[in-house]
């Protein structure tokens, strides 16, 4: 099949980018890597022996890093729809955690506790078409708010990406009622060119 003009744009600036090359150089899974590594210097999210949640953790380059950061004495406990490979001190569960089997694993795995930080680099699958696709991210925004109401440790922080447009002042007018503080941030590893930005929400109301 014909690539479109756009696929070929994205092939050639992902063959082209520093980030996916710094990655391969590295060992990280992948270039989204980067975005926690610079969210966590500037915002101190993850702590060592911290118990963390990794919302949509497929193919694990947000788990690396956090698993890094939390050392021996913390946990990640990561899930996707998608399979990932084994990471060190990162238990996975496979499955749609809006299903209650799956919801109900990933309970039972945080043993009681609650997590200190929830994760979400959650993606749609892209459609082209702009007004869907900016509704699907939202859903997932909602759907990891849903867990983070659920779950987190009073205090707790949250960290999501988020896609500017409609539904996203409403959504961050939630957070803001669910938390002390919510700071947008724009990585580096972000392109310029995306209107995607990570919400920082720090201080869980409970």
């Amino acid at each position: 099949m014909a690539r479109t003009k756009s696929s070929s744009r994205w092939l050639q600036e992902h063959v082209n980018d520093p980030y996916v090359r710094q990655a391969k150089k590295d060992g990280y899974r992948s270039r989204s890597s980067y975005k926690l590594i610079e969210l966590n210097q500037k915002d101190r999210l993850i702590r060592p022996g911290m118990l963390v949640m990794d919302l949509g953790s497929a193919p694990g380059g947000w788990s690396q890093v956090a698993a890094a950061l939390v050392g021996d004495k913390g946990r990640v406990l990561a899930t996707d729809i998608l399979p990932m490979d084994p990471l060190v001190n990162v238990d996975f569960i496979q499955g749609d955690f809006r299903e209650e089997a799956v919801l109900n694993q990933i309970l039972e795995q945080l043993h009681g506790q609650k997590p200190d930080l929830v994760m979400s680099d959650m993606l749609p699958n892209i459609s082209g078409i702009s007004s869907a696709d900016q509704a699907g991210a939202i859903y997932l925004l909602e759907l990891a708010l849903d867990m983070v109401r659920r779950v987190l440790k009073p205090g707790g922080s949250f960290v999501a990406k988020l896609f500017q447009g409609v539904g996203s002042d409403a959504y961050l007018k939630e957070l803001r009622a669910a938390f002390e503080k919510v700071s947008i941030r724009k990585p580096a590893a972000s392109r310029s060119r995306s209107r995607e930005v990570y919400v920082v929400a720090k201080g869980f109301k409970g």
